[in-house]
């Protein structure tokens, strides 16, 4: 039988680190509850003494989340690994995950340390952390630019410590496949207690390069691949799970090793990451792209008419993907809608059916025809979007070649009902500028992107934005018919996120 590859997830830690990606302790255990479905192995929750928002974003996917392991990270002091604890310890199956630089530039412009008070460290806060449980993982941080013989030294006293997984990260992306491949080869026979231990990489994609470096070390003895959703992640992003899992499993002739995913749940998670995050995958992504099964070129398609393998490796359906457009509509009852969400991977509660029902009825009203990505747009507005501060209660917009643009806008502000106007170079300008005056805030808008979430002139358009405010960056989303009401609400969205991060950093 092939060996397991544990996965290990690393969404709502390293993932959300990308900039604009933080998520609230609702949106968190949502993400987390579908990881389960996933089934992966380890869920990497936050860093819990990185604040009070983390710590309790933690303690309460801890708390409540079972069939899955749930790690935090700590840095390598008694306080992190205590704050770590305090946040799992009512876990089902809890794991302390605590790392450390062995590389010659870390330690000596980062650590300010050398070679011996980094082994000292390491070993001493491997064994504070095995007061508290067994399961414990050691990472070597910038290990692939560290001198090969000193990782195996840190790493065979670490075992010796306590710690039951080795991570091997490829921290800065710039490791090349052979070569990674090579070292996790040469860690394997190198140090005299791996058989003690799990061997589990951890890789950037800032050469595009994740995939491939975990597969090489798969291929090399590392049992433990570190990845998230979507490959989010800090920069370039890590290592794509779903890539990793559905390379594992469409070369298995090759690769001789298997995991446990439940790739069927992969669409659906990815799915939600882009709605919580509002950080969407390029069309052409592998995997979950919207493109990833699209057949454009007449002998492509002439060819998957025939036989599905001529161009396609993977079954659609094997990732959660259904064949042929949904029929739903304006006539659709909420016992159909509940059935498609649910085939989605959505789980939701009465209360919620219903929110998402009414806005189904009216969006359906003014579309001929509903598709999975309407269904999508939906949820995230009335499922997954954080509290309202600020709400928009109607805009409109004058605008034309010979017009000033202007906009007028009524909204709820604390509670309070206000109403604006401003005029700007474009219709949108105007929006934002009319926004900005009643809520009294100074945000800078850093990136705009509209797009067609489905084809056809009645398609609802999604816009993103990313806004600054005082050194915070966050990504806002919205959607609608009217492209002008969709970044009205991106911009809104982007407001209430720095509103409750501001909220939970005090």
């Amino acid at each position: 039988m092939s060996d397991k590859i544990i996965i290990f997830d690393t969404t709502l830690r390293d993932g959300e680190q990308s900039p604009g990606a933080s998520m609230n302790i609702q949106e968190k255990f949502r993400l987390a509850q579908q990881l389960v479905k996933l089934n992966v192995d380890v869920i990497e929750a936050g860093f819990p003494v990185a604040s009070t928002g983390d710590f309790d974003c933690v303690k309460n996917i801890a708390d409540r989340i079972k069939d899955v392991q749930v790690a935090g990270l700590a840095r390598t002091n008694k306080k992190d690994i205590d704050a770590a604890w305090e946040a799992l310890k009512f876990a089902e199956a809890p794991r302390i995950h605590t790392f450390l630089a062995t590389s010659d530039i870390h330690m000596k412009h980062k650590l300010k340390m050398n070679r011996e008070q980094v082994l000292e460290l390491a070993v001493e806060s491997v064994r504070h952390a095995a007061k508290y449980t067994s399961n414990i993982e050691f990472s070597a941080e910038d290990a692939s630019r560290s001198d090969l013989d000193f990782v195996c030294e840190v790493f065979e006293a670490v075992i010796k410590a306590g710690a039951t997984t080795l991570n091997y990260p490829d921290t800065t992306g710039y490791a090349l496949p052979e070569e990674f491949g090579e070292q996790v080869r040469y860690l394997m026979e190198n140090i005299p207690s791996i058989d003690k231990a799990v061997m589990s990489v951890h890789c950037h994609n800032d050469l595009g390069l994740a995939v491939a470096n975990s597969l090489a070390a798969i291929k090399s003895g590392a049992r433990q691949v570190e990845c998230t959703v979507n490959g989010l992640g800090e920069r370039a992003g890590n290592t794509a799970m779903e890539e990793l899992v559905m390379a594992v499993r469409t070369r298995a002739d090759r690769m001789h090793v298997h995991t446990d995913i439940v790739t069927e749940q992969i669409h659906a998670s990815s799915n939600l990451v882009t709605s919580i995050t509002g950080i969407h995958v390029q069309p052409n992504k592998a995997i979950v792209g919207a493109n990833a099964f699209a057949h454009e070129a007449g002998i492509h398609q002439d060819g998957v008419l025939k036989e599905r393998t001529t161009y396609e490796i993977m079954n659609p359906r094997d990732i959660g993907l259904t064949e042929g457009n949904i029929v739903l509509g304006k006539h659709s009852g909420r016992h159909a809608l509940k059935q498609r969400i649910e085939s989605m991977g959505y789980t939701l509660t009465d209360d919620e059916i219903n929110r998402v029902f009414g806005r189904f009825k009216q969006l359906a009203d003014v579309k001929k025809e509903m598709f999975e990505e309407d269904l999508e747009s939906i949820l995230m507005d009335e499922v997954l979007r954080i509290p309202e501060t600020y709400k928009l209660l109607s805009l409109g917009v004058m605008s034309g070649s010979k017009t000033l643009p202007t906009a007028a806008l009524k909204m709820i502000i604390d509670g309070r009902e206000l109403e604006g106007s401003a005029i700007g170079v474009g219709p949108i300008d105007a929006t934002f500028r009319a926004i900005a005056q009643l809520t009294k805030t100074r945000s800078k808008l850093l990136y705009f992107s509209v797009n067609s979430i489905t084809g056809g002139t009645d398609a609802q358009g999604d816009v993103l934005v990313r806004i600054e405010d005082e050194g915070k960056v966050v990504v806002g989303q919205g959607t609608d018919p009217d492209i002008i009401t969709a970044a009205a609400k991106a911009y809104l969205n982007g407001l209430n996120r720095l509103v409750y991060l501001n909220k939970e950093s005090k």
